[in-house]
C-alpha cells in the first residue's frame, strides 16, 4: 500500500477537494476528476460512520487518497475510521505535543499505542484475510494534524517533532476566528500568521498543507512551501456551478 506521507514528502504539489455532501455518488464523481486526494469531512458535514464507509467504497477504484477528518481526536472515533479502511487522518484543532503524541498512540496497536484490536471483522484487514496486518498496520497510517488556533501556532515546532506526525495542515477559517478576525481569513494579520506557520513547518522538515481560499491563494501557498492544498469543495462546485448556469441563461432574458 502506498503511504500518503511518502507522496507528501516527495515535494510535488498535491491538490485535494473537500467532500461535504456526504454522498457516495458525488464522491465517485469527484474521485473520477483526477484530484490527488479527497477529504471526507466528519467534523462539519452530516457524515456518519455508514456514510463514510459508503464513500470510501465508492472511491476505492480510483487512484485518489481518501483522507478523513473526525469530529475530534477521540481514540474511539479514530479506531472506527481506521477499521473501515481509512489510512490517512486529518485531526482538527491540535494544540500541543502531548495531544499529538496521544493521537499517534490512538492509531497504533499495542505495544506502540492504544488502538483496540478487531482485525478479523475490520474492512482494513480484508476481514481477517491479510496475514501480518496487526504487525504492519501502523506503517500504512498517515497522521496529519490541523493547526487552527493561537495555541497551535505557538506549538508548531513541538508538534512537528512528535514521532508519528506526518504533516501539519493550516485551517484558515478557525485560525482567523482565533486571531480575532472571525470570517476574515484574508485579513493581513491572518495571512501573515499563515505565511509564518508554513515557513516554520518547512523548517521542521515536515510537509505542510492548507485549505486554499481560491486558485490564486492555492498558487501563493504552494510558492510558500505548502505541499498539499485543498482547492475547493463539492458543495462549492455545485452551488457556484448552479448559480453560474442560471446567470448565463437569465441575464439576457427580458
Amino acid at each position: 500500500m502506498s503511504h500518503f506521507g511518502d507522496q507528501l514528502r516527495a515535494g510535488r504539489p498535491l491538490f485535494g477537494l473537500w467532500q461535504a455532501l456526504a454522498n457516495p455518488y458525488t464522491a465517485e464523481i469527484c474521485a473520477s476528476a483526477g484530484f490527488d486526494w479527497l477529504l471526507f469531512d466528519g467534523e462539519h458535514a452530516p457524515n456518519t460512520l455508514q456514510t463514510l464507509l459508503a464513500q470510501i467504497q465508492a472511491v476505492a477504484p480510483f487512484p485518489v487518497e481518501a483522507v478523513v477528518r473526525p469530529q475530534v481526536g477521540d481514540p474511539a472515533i479514530i479506531k472506527q475510521y481506521l477499521d473501515i479502511g481509512f489510512t490517512t487522518l486529518l485531526i482538527p484543532m491540535v494544540e500541543s505535543a502531548e495531544q499529538a503524541a496521544a493521537l499517534v498512540a490512538a492509531t497504533r496497536f499495542p505495544p506502540r499505542g492504544i488502538r483496540g484490536v478487531a482485525s478479523a471483522t475490520s474492512r482494513a484487514s480484508g476481514f481477517g484475510s491479510m496475514p501480518g496486518y496487526l504487525q504492519r498496520a501502523h506503517h500504512d497510517v498517515c497522521l496529519i494534524v490541523q493547526i487552527e488556533s493561537a495555541a497551535g501556532l505557538d506549538a508548531i515546532e513541538a508538534i512537528a517533532a512528535v514521532d508519528g506526525i506526518d504533516a501539519l495542515f493550516i485551517g484558515p477559517g478557525d485560525l482567523a476566528a482565533a486571531l480575532g478576525h472571525l470570517g476574515e481569513p484574508r485579513h493581513a494579520d491572518v495571512q501573515a500568521a499563515i505565511t509564518d506557520a508554513l515557513r516554520r513547518i518547512h523548517a521542521c522538515g515536515k510537509p505542510s498543507g492548507i485549505f486554499a481560499l481560491d486558485p490564486a491563494d492555492a498558487r501563493a501557498r504552494i510558492a510558500d512551501g505548502a505541499t498539499f492544498v485543498s482547492v475547493g469543495t463539492d458543495v462549492g462546485l455545485l452551488a457556484n456551478g448552479g448559480r453560474a448556469l442560471l446567470t448565463s441563461v437569465s441575464e439576457d432574458t427580458p
